[in-house]
């Protein structure tokens, strides 16, 4: 038995700092290990030494600043973490190891309307089927990230109201999964998950502080905070799309009017073309047709864009983020919604935020909410379970 403040608790101690630093980064030098951790070089060594034995590390040659450096990530084999994504019209699933490397990832099409039991029938078995692929042992599962389109309550883990689900509102996701699947199962919202995608793959790599906007049927946003999501105390921080820009506008499905969603949103955003362009039209054929010059979409994807602008210039006022990241199929415009997005800040946010800011498309496209789903896994999963060599052995066969 260990005791608190002896040279073996500490020892201990200094390893799981350094196996979480690595975890959470997917591979760091030793150089950047110390800065991360705090401890000193010689200290960071002999642990990686102690941990490459072992085999919870691989040890890669690398450079770092023009000089020869170590590259420190997570054996491939410590385990693997699997991320799973409710869409709107799809179900998306990924299979990654602990190194940050994804092994498998697969999606299909995803009726709306369906319940939530067919939903998770669905989702069970695509991860069964990239178990299969991958051909990993089903023991080395150290846990499960979950997306879904709605406010997911922090206490009960309850999905909250949502149009993109409505008969899943009330259940409890992480949990239906769990009694499947017999692994620890992590739920977060599709846009915190897009934040973490971002941050730790995409456009948000080196930064502490952002926003990652989602413009889809509805308009959210996940904010990153010192490096971590930040939630609220009830989950529902990031409602950007429930800011209001016009109290006289169009009634929300909130009950106000003139939220954002309102005038960025695809649900009314669509209706404004249909007349000239026809009722089959898609957000992303508005993007498409826009690219191509159509004058009728770019005039709309830059009002949307200058609406989303007003909403991340109050998001500067209140948190000063350096980068936002912009997600959805309103991303692949490009500089046709970027461009409205920093007017509308220049215009509306305090000047000093809005010089520290910069707006950038998520570099991830559909894949950002289930990669984020492999991040909350990783990140939620203890060290000492890696340390030990104790992860989950127990959950049911896959069928």
């Amino acid at each position: 038995m260990e005791t608190p403040g002896s040279q073996s608790s500490l020892h201990r101690a200094n390893l799981e700092r350094v196996v979480r630093a690595v975890r959470l980064a997917g591979s760091l030098t030793q150089a950047e290990i110390a800065r991360t951790t705090g401890l000193s070089a010689a200290t960071v060594s002999n642990i990686v030494r102690e941990l490459k034995d072992g085999g919870t590390v691989e040890v890669t040659p690398t450079s770092a600043g023009g000089r020869r450096a170590r590259s420190v990530s997570l054996s491939g084999d410590a385990g693997i973490v699997i991320g799973v994504d409710f869409g709107h019209t799809h179900l998306r699933v990924a299979v990654g190891n602990l190194a940050h490397q994804v092994l498998a990832e697969e999606a299909e099409p995803l009726d709306v309307d369906a319940s939530a039991a067919q939903g998770f029938d669905r989702a069970e078995q695509l991860v069964s089927r990239l178990i299969a692929v991958t051909g990993v042992d089903r023991a080395k599962i150290a846990g499960i990230g979950l997306g879904v389109p709605g406010p997911i309550d922090v206490e009960s883990g309850t999905l909250g109201s949502t149009s993109i689900l409505p008969g899943w509102t009330g259940t409890k996701p992480a949990e239906e999964l769990k009694d499947r699947l017999g692994v620890p199962v992590h739920v977060d919202n599709d846009a915190n998950l897009g934040a973490l995608g971002e941050l730790v793959w995409g456009s948000g790599r080196g930064v502490k502080d952002l926003a990652y906007i989602k413009v889809a049927s509805g308009v959210g946003a996940g904010l990153v905070i010192s490096g971590r999501i930040y939630r609220g105390p009830g989950g529902t921080a990031g409602e950007i799309g429930h800011i209001t820009l016009d109290e006289s506008g169009p009634v929300c499905r909130c009950g106000n009017r003139g939220c954002l969603e309102t005038f960025a949103a695809a649900r009314y955003v669509l209706p404004l073309l249909q007349s000239s362009h026809g009722t089959e039209l898609t957000m992303e054929r508005v993007v498409a047709l826009a690219r191509e010059g159509d004058p009728g979409c770019r005039r709309v994807i830059a009002d949307v864009g200058r609406h989303i602008g007003s909403g991340v210039a109050n998001l500067c006022n209140l948190l000063n983020p350096s980068r936002v990241v912009l997600g959805g199929d309103l991303a692949e415009a490009g500089e046709l919604v970027l461009g409205p997005i920093r007017e509308s800040v220049g215009r509306y946010a305090i000047p000093s935020a809005a010089r520290q800011l910069s707006v950038l498309p998520g570099a991830l496209g559909g894949r950002a909410e289930v990669l984020g789903a492999l991040a909350l896994a990783l990140s939620e999963m203890g060290d000492s379970t890696l340390l030990d060599g104790s992860l989950p052995a127990s959950a049911p066969a896959f069928t």
